[in-house]
């Protein structure tokens, strides 16, 4: 018995025989690139975009060089300073919150600053009342039954 005949070779010498072309589906060509067949070359299927290429090449648009003029100016040093200082002051402080946190000629960073201190002074009074009558009750019940 021949050893070719067991590999389908017929009466063919096995070192002559040569491999068998596999046909890949029509469909297949030109949608990318097919990992089944390394003798199919990248770039055959690599199709750039050409609007890619174009919006590439085009200028930076010029607004985007602009300032923004809406913009306003930042609280100064020295205003910084003052408002400091008059925070210091009893009663004045106070007051002074209001008119900073609510005023129409206050710039919107200091504005929105002193609106955000007041919203923490209201918490922070709350819970001091809370914990005043909690404390109060604690106290209230420890003296009644001290005496009795």
């Amino acid at each position: 018995m021949d050893n070719n005949n067991l590999y389908g070779q017929g009466n063919q010498n096995f070192d002559q025989a040569q491999p068998q072309q596999q046909s890949y589906p029509q469909q297949a060509q030109g949608q990318g690139f097919d990992s089944n067949n390394p003798q199919q070359p990248y770039n055959q299927y690599y199709q750039p975009n050409p609007q890619a290429q174009q919006s590439y090449n085009q200028p930076y648009p010029q607004q985007a060089y602009q300032a923004n003029t809406d913009l306003e100016e930042p609280v100064s040093f020295g205003d910084w300073m003052l408002s400091i200082l008059l925070m210091t002051i009893p009663c004045v402080n106070i007051i002074m919150m209001f008119v900073w946190a609510f005023g129409s000629g206050t710039k919107k960073s200091k504005s929105n600053y002193f609106k955000a201190v007041l919203v923490w002074t209201l918490i922070w009074v709350v819970l001091w009342f809370v914990l005043m009558i909690g404390l109060g009750g604690m106290i209230a019940a420890f003296s009644n039954s001290y005496y009795y």
